[in-house]
């Protein structure tokens, strides 16, 4: 899958090895998460539980909690939302020549941009290998990271990354995206996945740049942008002329925090703890003790699911480690969240006695 034009800097590495971390930001650490399906331990009686001899208990136990540490988040509205209307456009983008719709996905951190981002990419991956099974070459999605700082040959760059196109230091922007462009076209790429899109600053001339080089590949590539990142409608992204095309091209999706206050939205929180809880493979856990502290849990985390995540998941592993079996108010106090949330929880608690006044 390395495309290597005559004339260029673009080479082939001579080892043709694969870096051994595989992030998402490559082919191989992609295709490892969109195949990687989660088989969660089968939770053992009492009697099975019983017989165990201490080293298949610690592998018992061991199991369970890589379990929880990889607990997926669960289906959120954003996550529906942005499935929903990429797919979409994705069909009303098939026979587009150019000016192609996009998403840009935008708010707070940990409010599940990232996993929004990641979750569509994966389903629209299994989708196009079932509709080509006899094409393994295909690379329906490509997955890349915008680097701080960021200038129009590094995030070039960081498309030839996720092929696997090494470039060499003399390789200017035209050899490199030429050689992405090509190599793109013969995988049938047809969903571009670009997230930390805030560190594009369209206020400063490499910023705009940069900006100029995404809107380039979006006219190369057959195909449909997302585009994730904080506050993106708050940090400029749609502001001057190159905005106002952004905004005439993409939709916006807000991810935010969940709130706290209405019936419904409380009952929309209770319902997402209780998901979550759903999922636990705890002996001696009763479901709806964490739906019975939603407003603690939501005190906790200010309503973002990506602090809630690392609450729950945390208790889960130290109720396992302790042999408590179930997550209680006392072990969801001793796991850490996020300085965001800590301030959240501040803010609310200093506003609290004045509503009692």
């Amino acid at each position: 899958m390395t495309a290597t034009m005559p004339g260029t800097a673009v080479e082939e590495e001579e080892d043709g090895q694969v870096a051994p971390d595989n992030p998402l930001t490559t082919k191989e650490g992609w295709r490892q998460f969109v195949e990687a399906e989660p088989s969660p331990p089968d939770l053992l009686d009492a009697t099975a539980l019983a017989e165990l001899d201490e080293a298949e208990r610690a592998a018992y136990d061991e199991a369970r909690i890589d379990y929880h540490i990889g607990l997926p988040l669960v289906n959120t509205p954003v996550i529906r939302k942005v499935v929903g209307t990429s797919r979409l456009l994705i069909q009303l983008n098939r026979h587009q020549v150019s000016a192609r719709r996009g998403i840009v996905v935008s708010g707070a951190s940990g409010t599940g941009k990232t996993t929004a981002l990641s979750q569509l990419g994966r389903a629209h991956e299994l989708a196009a290998r079932k509709r080509h099974p006899a094409d393994p070459r295909r690379l329906p999605v490509v997955y890349i990271t915008v680097p701080p700082a960021a200038t129009p040959r590094m995030v070039a760059v960081e498309f030839a990354r996720f092929f696997g196109l090494p470039v060499t230091r003399s390789a200017n922007l035209t050899d490199v995206t030429n050689a992405v462009c090509a190599t793109a076209a013969r995988t049938s790429v047809d969903l571009v996945l670009v997230d930390e899109i805030h560190n594009i600053s369209l206020a400063t001339r490499v910023g705009a740049e940069v900006s100029d080089t995404l809107k380039y590949f979006a006219e190369r590539l057959p195909a449909t942008f997302v585009f994730a990142g904080l506050d993106a409608d708050e940090t400029g992204l749609f502001a001057g002329p190159r905005g106002r095309q952004i905004a005439g091209r993409f939709t916006l999706i807000d991810s935010r925090p969940f709130d706290y206050g209405t019936a419904g939205q409380k009952d929309a929180w209770r319902s997402l703890v209780a998901a979550m809880e759903a999922s636990l493979l705890l002996h001696d856990h009763k479901p709806g003790t964490l739906a019975k502290m939603g407003e603690y849990l939501f005190g906790r985390t200010g309503g973002a699911i990506g602090s809630l995540s690392q609450l729950v998941r945390g208790a889960a592993v130290l109720a396992i480690e302790n042999g408590a079996e179930q997550v209680t108010r006392e072990l969801l106090d001793l796991v850490p969240v996020d300085h965001a949330a800590q301030r959240s929880a501040s803010l609310r608690a200093r506003r609290k006695p004045r509503a009692k006044r």
